[in-house]
């Protein structure tokens, strides 16, 4: 007999398959990238978001779906990273709302709650685009409302669900221009899809395990998917972060030969939510493992470390389940039990800046700064991390700046959900604007007055960076050919060469340079200071009325950051 409802129980299995399923498939949903550079992370970020929530419910037993889903939205909230984390966690908190006095779904009650999702989603966007994933998860359930039933079964439903799904994902570049443009799909839509067919297919019986070759059984996929995140005892292990120099003779190959996939297939089985990415003789890697010792002892098979960061999860666990009458709450969900001790004095004002390297880490701090959250390309920070970093201030008021359009969502989450201070969140998309911003903060000021300045000295800045591409496109009048360096400007690429230096100089001549003040040009790791300081020479001779100033921001994948004010 055909399934005609769904509960917390089988909608746990559901999930759980749907993430498995991204898991499988996010690198090409990273790739997916409209931009060809080396942080395409939609699929990264999806993932890490998803698994957040599947932290929350893997080693529990609900089959009423309202309370399952809430603990699934809750995970997914704190865990959410990127634009595209913010717009799937939104999607199932939605869900979780249309849930709501509901123990179990019909056909017709899902399409309810997947239309509550699409609205919270829809809010969530201060300008939602369409041909993204907001699109396909609006016209899959527009569909569904038009055609469920109360006796429709419940595979039937995904089946019809999932084929509306792929068919508005394979239109979005008739939406978005810009994807036409690219040759490629809406990543965030094709990670939406992912976990809906992964949904299917559990209720086909087809359950993904962790290592992709085997079909298990449901219990034994969940013993298999939470096994590198909780033990017995339901600890939750280690987050552990590293930077690998590649030394040639260990990895038995050219360094441009070298691929992280190998280092990847040895540590996959050791644990979760791995991020891992090569920058010429660097290795970046992130994952969740209760062994981090075996993890590093791979690593260093392939060079030294040049940094490396270990954190107990476990601790973090277990503080966020100890909830007091006292806990912040975000309509009915407990956010941050614990707090950390805070700064007995309130301030009128505390800053909150995203960053990466540790030159840049520094100059921020020097800036005025009073926490930095770690994170920008490649490794946008999730909400929770915003949290944390509030947590440590006393102050009525908190000025964060995401530096990243991809953050910019993740923290204007983070600002909704704290209570304890006036969360003002000033949307700089690029290190450049946030270090031109900070530059100019003045702290006197009164909070709209100081917003106002602000946004007027964002609209001022040029912000220009240079990495290279990872493929072959075509974006404008721009030819792009694979490993060439790029040169963006306002989130457009002008420029295209075999070698840095020209991108840089082409980049600055569509600038208009002599029309502005102060150049500020932050290098990254891959730049040596001798070359950083050759082409401010070349700045300060081409252009002789800027004032210049040059940074050692230590970032990964951008060779130069320049604000020009």
């Amino acid at each position: 007999m055909a399934i005609t409802m769904i509960d917390g129980t089988l909608f746990k299995a559901l999930i759980i398959n749907g993430a498995a399923n991204l898991k499988a498939n996010y690198q090409y949903v990273d790739s997916l990238n409209v931009f060809p550079v080396p942080d395409g992370d939609t699929g990264t970020n999806m993932k890490m978001t998803i698994e957040g929530g599947i932290n929350e419910i893997s080693t529990i037993d609900e089959k009423n779906i309202f309370e399952l889903t809430k603990k699934l939205s809750r995970g997914m909230l704190m865990g959410a990273r990127g634009n595209s984390g913010v717009i799937l966690s939104q999607l199932f908190r939605g869900f979780n709302k249309g849930c709501k006095d509901q123990t179990k779904l019909n056909a017709m009650g899902l399409a309810q709650a997947f239309q509550s999702g699409v609205e919270q989603a829809y809010k969530a966007v201060t300008k939602p685009a369409e041909g993204t994933i907001l699109t396909v998860a609006r016209e899959a359930c527009d569909k569904m409302k038009l055609i469920s039933y109360s006796k429709m079964p419940i595979v039937e439903f995904f089946e019809e669900y999932l084929a509306e799904a792929k068919r508005s994902l394979e239109n979005t570049p008739n939406l978005l221009p810009v994807l036409k443009e690219a040759g490629v799909v809406d990543s965030g839509g094709a990670g939406y899809v992912c976990i809906i067919e992964g949904m299917l297919k559990a209720l086909k019986g087809e359950m993904i395990s962790l290592d992709e070759t085997e079909k298990k059984d449901f219990e034994t996929h969940i013993a298999q998917f939470t096994v590198n995140t909780q033990t017995q005892n339901n600890e939750f292990g280690y987050c552990t972060e590293f930077l690998v120099e590649l030394d040639k003779e260990r990895i038995g190959c050219e360094l441009a030969d070298f691929s992280e996939k190998t280092i990847l297939d040895r540590i996959s089985p050791l644990g979760n939510s791995i991020v891992i990415l090569k920058d010429e003789n660097v290795v970046k890697c992130h994952i969740h493992t209760l062994k981090p010792g075996v993890v590093l002892n791979i690593a260093q098979e392939y060079g030294e470390f040049i940094k490396l960061k270990i954190e107990n999860m476990s601790i973090q666990h277990s503080q966020l389940q100890q909830v007091s009458p006292n806990e912040a709450t975000h309509e009915g969900q407990t956010i941050v039990p614990e707090k950390p001790k805070k700064p007995e004095l309130r301030s009128k004002y505390s800053v909150v800046s995203v960053a990466s390297g540790e030159g840049l880490t520094a100059t921020f701090k020097e800036m005025g700064v009073d926490y930095v959250v770690s994170g920008g390309q490649s490794m946008n920070p999730c909400t929770e991390d915003f949290i944390n970093g509030f947590d440590t201030l006393n102050a009525e008021n908190i000025i964060v700046f995401p530096n990243n359009k991809n953050i910019l969502l993740a923290a204007k989450q983070a600002a909704k959900i704290y209570t304890e201070s006036n969360v003002i969140v000033i949307p700089t998309s690029s290190i450049a604007e946030g270090f031109s911003a900070l530059t100019m903060l003045d702290l006197n000021d009164e909070p709209e007055q100081l917003v106002q300045n602000l946004e007027e000295i964002i609209k001022n800045v040029t912000s220009m960076s240079v990495t290279y591409a990872i493929r072959n496109t075509k974006l404008g009048d721009v030819e792009v050919h694979k490993d060439d360096y790029i040169g963006i400007m306002n989130g457009k690429i002008v420029t295209s060469n075999k070698r840095r230096y020209d991108t840089v100089k082409n980049l600055l001549k569509q600038a208009k340079v002599n029309e502005k003040d102060i150049i500020t040009i932050i290098y990254g790791k891959d730049v040596p200071e001798k070359t950083a300081n050759e082409f401010a020479k070349y700045v300060k001779k081409t252009y002789t009325n800027i004032e210049i100033e040059v940074i050692n921001g230590g970032q990964d994948v951008y060779s130069y950051i320049i604000a020009l004010e």
